[in-house]
């Protein structure tokens, strides 16, 4: 087995949205990209990216820095994520470094390229991931090490490129299919009445299935809808659905 074809089985095979965060982040980092972030979400609108809590958002990026780029929201001026929610595909960073882009920032975009700066985000790729839906959309920032040049980036992708893009389309693919809560926890009793749901089955008909009384069922559904933030139980049910949270094998959510 090829090294390339080896790297790809461990991704492939992950079990989690944790293990496959470590193998993926531990890949890209033997490339030089030491700091990665990924997103994704359902919820895409005209006007915004849906709720932070119903993201994926995986980083490697230090707490003071996600702490001011998505508390503060200065991820919403970025320029690169704003390249990615107009584009798919890998794009260098020195598109943001062309004189007529840097001439023509908004302050709120130069305010983003100096707090990058302050932190030693300077030099990297992002790739941004083809979409099936208007609502979904998903990327990813691969950073370099402070003081490592864009030049120096260049090179590394002139050799591997192809490969980083292949393995992140693979990483980001295999995420998709994997269970996902983040701040959206529900008990193993809310999943189960969920998943009834989804079967069709009436509140009555889960109680006698469960042996609870349909009132405490409704319960359950209620509690449901809260953690998901929704209003009606087939929107708790599509919200788990696309989370990978029901119909699972020994989830550990």
């Amino acid at each position: 087995m090829t090294t390339f074809v080896a790297q790809l089985d461990k991704l492939t095979n992950a079990r989690s949205v944790e293990q496959l965060w470590k193998e993926h982040t531990a890949l890209m980092s033997a490339y030089g990209f030491d700091r990665v972030m990924y997103g994704f979400t359902r919820y895409r609108t005209s006007s915004g990216l849906g709720d932070p809590q119903d993201w994926v958002l995986l980083s490697t990026q230090s707490p003071e820095y996600m702490k001011v780029f998505f508390d503060e929201g200065l991820y919403y001026h970025a320029p690169m994520l704003r390249w990615a929610l107009a584009n798919d595909g890998a794009c260098s960073w020195r598109w943001m470094m062309d004189m007529n882009r840097v001439e023509n920032l908004t302050p709120s975009e130069r305010r983003v390229m100096e707090f990058n700066k302050s932190m030693g985000v300077t030099a990297g790729y992002t790739i941004s991931f083809r979409s099936i839906s208007e609502r979904t959309k998903g990327a990813i920032a691969l950073t370099a090490p402070a003081g490592v040049s864009q030049d120096t980036v260049e090179q590394t992708w002139a050799k591997h490129g192809d490969e980083i893009i292949v393995m992140n389309n693979v990483m980001h693919l295999k995420l998709l299919t994997l269970p996902y809560s983040g701040d959206r926890h529900l008990t193993k009793r809310q999943r189960e009445v969920l998943q009834w749901v989804g079967d069709g089955k009436t509140t009555q008909d889960i109680a006698v299935l469960l042996e609870l009384t349909p009132a405490t069922v409704e319960k359950h559904l209620r509690l449901a809808r809260e953690a998901l933030d929704v209003e009606t139980t087939a929107q708790a049910v599509l919200k788990a659905a696309f989370y990978n949270q029901m119909f699972v094998i020994d989830a550990d959510l």
